[in-house]
Parts: structure tokens; sequence; C-alpha cells
């Protein structure tokens, strides 16, 4: 259901590249700031986090999950958008596997929300066919069609 649930609330986007990972940071949340759930605030709060923190949010090699501690500043709705990048963006030039495509972008008002976003997550983080299938989908259709087939959407 969730990926039919970002593409029916217009929190998915697609690009052909990123400037570095900055931007990226900053696409990925533009559906969020585009629906009202976000200010750019948070996209920066976000980039705070990764300077500080190396690039937690590659959780797996291909896919970053942006997302930053509870009661950011910029969050006023619980949220996910899906950005994918044609071109894979580079956080670690030394370390490769932190590359990332897909990136699955996290706004939560609360703890319980925040949770609950990460429960919806770990179901598309365990299906590796399903993440190779999300690095190469390029509509908000295809995206919704993987719900079907790998979610029981």
């Amino acid at each position: 259901m969730l990926l039919k649930e970002i593409v029916r609330q217009n929190r998915a986007a697609f690009f052909p590249s990123s400037s570095d990972w900055k931007d990226a940071i900053r696409k990925s949340c533009q559906p969020l700031v585009d629906t009202g759930c976000a200010t750019p605030a948070y996209a920066q709060r976000i980039i705070e986090c990764v300077e500080e923190f190396g690039p937690y949010i590659v959780i797996v090699p291909g896919l970053a999950i942006p997302h930053s501690t509870k009661g950011s500043p910029g969050v006023s709705q619980t949220a996910i958008s899906f950005v994918r990048f044609e071109q894979p963006v580079i956080f670690d030039p030394e370390d490769r596997e932190k590359d990332a495509r897909v990136f699955f972008a996290l706004a939560a008002v609360d703890e319980d929300a925040h949770i609950k976003n990460m429960r919806q997550l770990f179901k598309i983080l365990s299906n590796e066919e399903l993440l190779e299938k999300l690095a190469h989908v390029s509509s908000p259709q295809e995206l919704a069609m993987l719900d079907d087939q790998y979610l029981g959407g």
C-alpha cells in the first residue's frame, strides 16, 4: 500500500541526476515540501546531520532514507516521499557502497509516527528483487504497479 499511497499523494519524483549529495537530499525532500508536509528547513537539517554523522541515511547500497531526529524543524505532517535518480548519487567517493539512486525521505511529527514509517519501509528493504526494480522505475504508474506486485497493494 505504501508505494500507491506515495503516488496518490503526489510524493514521487524522478530526476536524471543531482549536482551533489546535498542537492539530492533537497530534491528527495521536495515532494514533502510541495505537499505541505515539511519546509526546506527540514532538508537543511538532514544535510547538517549527514555532515556531522556521515552518510547514515544510505541503509543498503543504492538506497537512501533521508530523515532527521524527532522534533526537527519544518515538519508539519508525517509522510514519505519517493525520489529516483538516473545517475547514482555519490556520498563518499572512497566508499561506493554508499552510492544511492533510490531515496525515501521520511518526515515524522513524533517517535510513534517515525516507527510506523520505518515499519512500512522495512517490507521494501527486505525484498531485494523489489529494491532492484525500484532502481529502474521511471514513472508514478510503474511505482504503483510495483506495490501490486510486491506489497499486495
